[in-house]
């Protein structure tokens, strides 16, 4: 599925969203805790045993042109989450050894400066979510920048899809739970698809650092555009992996050079490859399960297996992978809520149906109670945040991840996507 869009800009969007008195956004703009200062969300702290690393590398696919915007190559971005040796003065010296006295390492920012100012005029509009009152760019990770990897055994490797729109840093909160509990968690923007990407430098094609979405409605609607998407994402993860092959063969894929975290290359396991994705990156996942044979299991949270409907009242296409099924692992989950149309919620139950029909077939379907579909987000802990400060409506916060206490819906979501990913790709110890 992709997610609620009608993107055109990010002043004319917030506009608008302001002037329809957009949901649940509307008296509480301006709004900041008792003490007068902007609040800053909590991330549910990750449950596994490893302290986290986190890197980004920004990866240029010179054999496509963007198919987006007139580029005449497809960039991505990519941060890549991982159990850490250390977390002591990494930030500044990626390679030096640990130093046992030294003052812990800070954790990464949630999401950049840059993408942060994109983010207040686009996506909280979008999910009536405070226009003001908000520190995005001042919520704490539990990432640690650059630490050196932990050594000892070779990791399976995680790949995550946002949902159509969505940036990569909605999935932050699931990447570390992986990584904590022993996987290589690659969390991949798709430029001009993505409502902001902020890259590290500039280009002679590019003249800004923060690249926003192309999105002038919902793609779903417009059947040709997405295909594009699809298949786009599709072409971006698998471009991903081989990145990751270049990485662990020891070369640098960072388009700058910058230094990767030490280790990092030694432990990737290419030989043990996953992908999740939410919405149209659960589409992206197992569409990418189903063409790439690298990848041996995904997860589909809430996504189409269906094209668009050449005609209304008609059945979409069904994508390659429901038409014909796949002999690896595929975990479907949805949320209780689904708030799509009528025909859209039909249409995702029908493609599902189909996969699940598939003889010898070794795909799995779960729900989440109580639950919207931004739920596999971090929205699932921060709409109730937000809402307990004053920032957020109720009815807001339930359109968006429904009622659930994120006392419930998190370690719910955890647990059906890391229980998936440990009996399929489980973590060894050497």
């Amino acid at each position: 599925m992709i997610s609620r869009r009608s993107v055109t800009g990010a002043a004319t969007v917030g506009a608008a969203m302001l002037l329809a008195g957009g949901a649940g956004g509307a008296g509480v703009a301006g709004a900041v805790d008792g003490r007068g200062n902007a609040v800053r969300p909590r991330l549910p702290k990750p449950t596994g045993p490893h302290a986290i690393g986190v890197t980004t590398l920004h990866l240029v696919d010179r054999a496509r042109r963007d198919p987006l915007d007139p580029y005449p190559v497809r960039e991505v971005m990519a941060s890549v989450f991982y159990p850490a040796r250390a977390t002591h003065g990494a930030e500044t010296a990626p390679t030096a050894p640990a130093v046992a006295t030294a003052p812990a390492a800070p954790t990464a920012p949630y999401m950049t400066q840059g993408a942060a100012a994109s983010f207040v005029q686009i996506d909280v509009h979008l999910h009536g979510l405070p226009a003001e009152g908000v520190d995005w760019a001042g919520i704490a990770t539990h990432a640690h920048p650059n630490a050196p990897a932990e050594t000892g055994a070779r990791r399976p490797v995680l790949l995550y899809s946002p949902g159509g729109g969505d940036p990569r840093g909605l999935g932050t909160g699931l990447a570390e739970e992986l990584a904590a509990h022993g996987y290589i968690v690659v969390t991949v923007d798709h430029p001009g698809d993505g409502s902001e990407v902020e890259f590290p430098v500039t280009t002679a094609y590019r003249d800004e650092k923060v690249r926003e979405t192309v999105f002038r409605g919902d793609p779903r609607a417009d059947g040709a555009l997405f295909q594009t998407v699809i298949e786009t994402r599709i072409a971006d993860l698998r471009f991903v992996l081989d990145a990751l092959a270049e990485l662990a063969s020891g070369r640098n894929p960072d388009a700058a050079g910058r230094p990767v975290p030490e280790h990092l290359a030694q432990v990737l396991d290419l030989r043990r490859v996953g992908v999740y994705g939410h919405s149209a990156g659960g589409t992206a996942a197992a569409g990418t399960l189903y063409e790439d044979r690298r990848v041996h299991a995904a997860v589909n949270l809430e996504g189409y297996l269906d094209h668009t409907p050449r005609t209304p009242g008609e059945l979409g296409e069904l994508f390659p992978v429901a038409r014909h099924g796949t002999d690896r692992a595929l975990l479907l989950v949805e949320s209780e809520g689904f708030d799509g149309k009528q025909e859209d919620r039909e249409a995702l139950r029908r493609s599902w149906k189909v996969m699940l029909a598939h003889p010898h077939g070794n795909t799995r379907r779960r729900r989440v109670d109580d639950a919207m579909h931004w739920i596999f987000t971090d929205y699932a802990a921060f709409a109730p945040q937000l809402q307990a400060e004053g920032l957020m409506s109720a009815d807001a916060r339930d359109s968006l991840v429904g009622p659930v206490a994120p006392a419930t819906s998190v370690p719910v979501v955890r647990r059906h996507v890391h229980g998936f990913f440990a009996r399929h790709l489980p973590v060894r110890t050497r």
